[in-house]
């Protein structure tokens, strides 16, 4: 009997997987201030159940058609459960933390995920292992963030509003740190070989179900069909919930994890952008001190590799 065929190794980062990672990180950095520009219409905790539920039915049908009546019988199922699970439960954090804090507060927090995920593969899975001059850059650019935001006074004008600012920033880490194990269970289950369209239908069912029926059991579940909500929510379902978390996955199945996760700092650039130019959030000399530390932490971690190979060929 042959041996069976080894897994293919995860490539590093190439000029594909950079272009699109800078396309998710556009579209990403964007979707938080789509949910708070109509937040008076449909609550965040509604607007993210709503395009989950329709990404998870349009993932059934695609699920279905490809594999049909085998499709959840193959091992997935649990882990599956898990990881749609965890993915609820980020987005909760992330709609209730827009209630407290800003849009790019928590495109700040939230995209903390890659260090949470790089910390778990390194630890978990050999080919992950991050080298000294990584670390580094992981720690300028989590620095950089932590410039950016923590080292203000901050924008509340009283004791009440910094602690419903502070809890929302807390709301925005907790989902950090949930991404981050997601990607981690991701690729340490049989999830890490199945097509990416049913990973994330896994993740979508559940966050339809969770948060829809959060959001009935809270009072949250209001509408109002306005022009701009309904474009909002059709951004959000078909770009950002289909879309873009399709060609995430299908980047983790070919490129190595901690790698394209340290690009995904890119994110809170673009969402703190879009912010100060959509939503008039203020920009000040912390951001900007910031900003250029998180792009020197991204140099220093997908440059590290090429560094390496010139100082070995002198």
């Amino acid at each position: 009997m042959s041996a069976p065929a080894a897994k293919p190794a995860r490539l590093p980062l190439d000029a594909l997987a950079t272009s699109a990672m800078l396309a998710l990180c556009v579209c990403w950095g964007f979707q938080q201030i789509a949910i708070k520009l109509v937040a008076d219409d449909i609550s965040p905790i509604m607007q993210i159940g709503l395009r989950s539920t329709f990404a998870a039915l349009v993932l059934a049908v695609v699920v279905w058609r490809t594999e049909g009546a085998r499709a959840f019988r193959d091992g997935t199922a649990l882990p599956g459960a898990i990881v749609g699970l965890l993915f609820a439960v980020e987005f909760l954090f992330v709609a209730q933390g827009l209630r407290y804090t800003t849009a790019s507060h928590m495109s700040v927090f939230l995209y903390t995920a890659p260090i949470f995920a790089a910390l778990g593969l390194h630890w978990l899975l050999p080919e992950e292992r991050m080298q000294p001059l990584q670390w580094v850059g992981v720690a300028v650019a989590f620095g950089g963030i932590a410039v950016a935001f923590l080292g203000k006074g901050g924008q509340a004008d009283s004791a009440a509003n910094a602690a419903n600012m502070l809890l929302g920033d807390a709301m925005g880490l907790m989902a950090g740190l949930l991404w981050g194990a997601t990607t981690v269970a991701i690729r340490k289950t049989s999830l890490s070989e199945a097509a990416p369209s049913k990973t994330l239908f896994y993740q979508m069912a559940a966050a339809s179900i969770v948060l829809v029926a959060y959001a009935v059991m809270t009072g949250q579940d209001g509408i109002r069909y306005t022009q701009a909500a309904v474009l909002s929510v059709a951004f959000q379902s078909v770009v950002v919930a289909l879309s873009s978390y399709l060609a995430w996955f299908w980047l983790l199945r070919r490129y190595l994890a901690s790698r394209l996760s340290i690009l995904s700092f890119m994110t809170p650039l673009f969402g703190v952008t879009f912010g100060v130019l959509i939503l008039d959030e203020p920009l000040d000399r912390h951001f900007v001190l910031g900003a250029v530390m998180v792009l020197a932490g991204i140099t220093l971690v997908s440059g590290a590799g090429l560094l390496r190979e010139k100082l070995r060929r002198r």
